[in-house]
């Protein structure tokens, strides 16, 4: 596989925020926390509940493209 050629890793985590923190702490050009929706995506509000629907986007060295997402409660 040529590097940069990997789109979409998905990655879920409990906390988005915490991620995206640890994330940018080192070093990591990571979005916004952003909420996906099937009417498009937009900025987190900062006590909004993300289950499920918060995500961070970032391309690792390589080009290679990883979400973020994530799901605290499974139904």
């Amino acid at each position: 596989m040529r590097p940069g050629s990997l789109k979409g890793v998905q990655l879920v985590v409990r906390d988005i925020r915490a991620a995206r923190a640890e994330l940018v702490g080192r070093g990591v050009e990571a979005t916004e926390v952003r909420v996906l929706r099937s009417s498009g995506a937009r900025p987190a509000k900062d006590d909004e509940d993300l289950n499920n629907v918060g995500f961070v986007f970032f391309s690792d060295p390589d080009g290679n493209g990883w979400a973020v997402q994530e799901i605290n409660v499974r139904r």
